[in-house]
This record gives C-alpha cells, structure tokens and sequence, in this order.
C-alpha cells in the first residue's frame, strides 16, 4: 500500500485546505469537556475546516466550537448549513424561507462568536433522506440564492454552498458563484455520481455526507460490507479508513468531514489523507456501486 498521498490539499472555495476536515454533528452528544478536548486535538493535528449548523444539538456544538478555538486561528474555516431549525419540541423542522435563511446565518455567526463565515450550504428540503419541505416551505431555489448572495455581498459569508441537491439544482445554481455541494455519496450508495462530475468541471468542492453510511433504511454502512472489510484487513488499515480512501481518491474534488468523540478514531480520520488504495482495492470498491444496496429516491 502506497502511503504518498496524491494531494494533500483541495479547493474550497478560494482557499487551500486539508481534504480531511472535521464534520462536527456528534459533538452534540456525550461529555462537553470530552468534545472541547477532541476539537482542540483536531487544530493541533492540522484540521483546517469544520462543519457544524446551528441546529446541531440546538446551538450545543456550536457553543463547544466557541469554547474550544475561539480566537479562531486564521487559517481556520468555519462552514455552516442553513435551511433547517430545532422546534421546540427538539424535532427539526424546515427553515427554507429566505427570511430564515438569513435569520440562521446570524445565529450561527453569533453562537461561533464570529465574523464571518468561510461557506453557507443551503440544505434544500425536496426529499427524504431527512426533513422536507411541505407548504410555505417549498421555497424557489432561486429566491434563496438572492438571500445568501445578499448575505455574501454585506461580508457575513465567503462563500455559498449547497446540500441535498439535483444536478438540474447545481447547473440552476452555479452563476450564484457556488463553492461546495454536500450530498449523500459512499461508495455503496452513489447516487449522485452526475452532480459530482459537475463538481469537478465547475471546479467545486464535493463533501460527500454519510461518507460511511447512514441509519437510514436502504443506506447501508459502508464498514459492514464484506468487500471493504476484507481490502481492508489485506491492506493493514481500518474499514473506515478503507472507505474514505476510496472517496479522497475516486475524486480530486472531494473534501471529507468525518466527525468522532473519539480521539483515536480523530487520529485515524486525519491519517487518510495519507492513505491511498492500490489497485486491487480500488477495483473491488469501484465494483460494488450499485450492489447490495437500495437507490436513493431521485431528486427532482
């Protein structure tokens, strides 16, 4: 196995970062001092780029990024997503009006204690996996772009992102100077390999989320499957590893943001940017899109 990694770097946006980040969704739960120190062991470990949203835990992991890097150093981007918010209830619910969009932004840019923020991603609300958008919330792509280009133009955000979106939504989106899409790819469950080709032409960054799967029906997980654990076993390395591998190395374009409460699995993360598969692995793992797996419902 060849530990040289093809590029260490990636583009999001106008910036060079890591392609291995940090996605901080699981920080919401467990021990809050437990997640200030795997937050602070990610910075020191060269993790450039963090993913969070304001609804993650009701505002929770937001107030632990806060705690954690704040100052913020300034190699560090922050990206958030809008487009959703905790009820009261704690059930997320659809925020996709334009008014709330910027209502999120400013949340999020209170709860960090910052500035600005590196990229927004829109998370579109069209169809399951996850919440969706009925009634006033079914809003036009459109007018939800005009708000965050606003939000752009006033220097609360560097950049626009989207999450959850057909290729027709990219293509809809790209003159809004868009920088990233999020959607639901592994290599069991590649559904959007059309919206990721767009990516790499347009030069945007792919950050594929459930990049190992997800609890959801038909979305199985990537470190159960036969094929990657056996690769895996062969080649020395976790069958989590094995799969982000193969993500970093399928596209030049993509960003990972693996999130843990572990520091030995935060450890294991940030070392695949320095693993890539050889041949036999990345053969077999190529083979698998479409087995054993359902496909995800189309966007529309």
């Amino acid at each position: 196995m060849d530990t040289t990694p093809a590029s260490a770097y990636g583009k999001l946006g106008g910036h060079d970062v890591l392609r291995v980040g940090f996605g901080a969704m699981q920080l919401e739960h467990g021990d809050p001092a437990d997640a200030v120190t795997v937050l602070r062991r990610a910075a020191e470990l060269g993790v450039d780029h963090i993913d969070t949203a304001q609804f993650y835990g009701d505002g929770k992991v937001n107030d632990l990024i806060r705690t954690a890097l704040h100052p913020y150093a300034e190699q560090l981007r922050i990206v958030t997503k809008v487009g959703a918010v905790t009820h009261p209830t704690r059930r997320l619910t659809a925020a996709q009006k334009p008014a709330e969009l910027r209502a999120s932004v400013e949340d999020n840019l209170r709860a960090l204690g910052a500035e600005r923020l590196a990229v927004v991603n829109l998370r579109r609300a069209d169809v399951p996996p996850g919440i969706t958008a009925t009634g006033d919330q079914a809003v036009d792509l459109d007018s939800q772009l005009a708000e965050l280009t606003a939000l752009r133009d006033e220097g609360k955000i560097d950049g626009i992102g989207l999450s959850h979106v057909s290729l027709a939504q990219l293509r809809q989106a790209l003159p809004a100077g868009i920088v990233c899409v999020q959607n639901l790819y592994n290599v069991l469950t590649r559904g959007h390999e059309d919206v990721l080709a767009a990516c790499e032409a347009h030069g945007v960054a792919w950050v594929p989320y459930f990049p190992l799967g997800s609890a959801f029906d038909g979305f199985p997980k990537v470190t159960d499957h036969p094929v990657v654990a056996g690769h895996a076993a062969r080649l020395g390395i976790t069958p989590a590893e094995a799969g982000l591998a193969w993500l970093l190395g399928h596209s030049p374009a993509t960003l990972l943001i693996p999130g843990t409460r572990d520091l030995g699995h935060l450890a294991d993360n940030v070392a695949v940017a320095a693993i890539r598969l050889d041949n036999e692995a990345t053969e077999a793992f190529d083979a698998l899109s479409g087995a054993a797996r359902a496909e995800p419902r189309p966007l529309r």
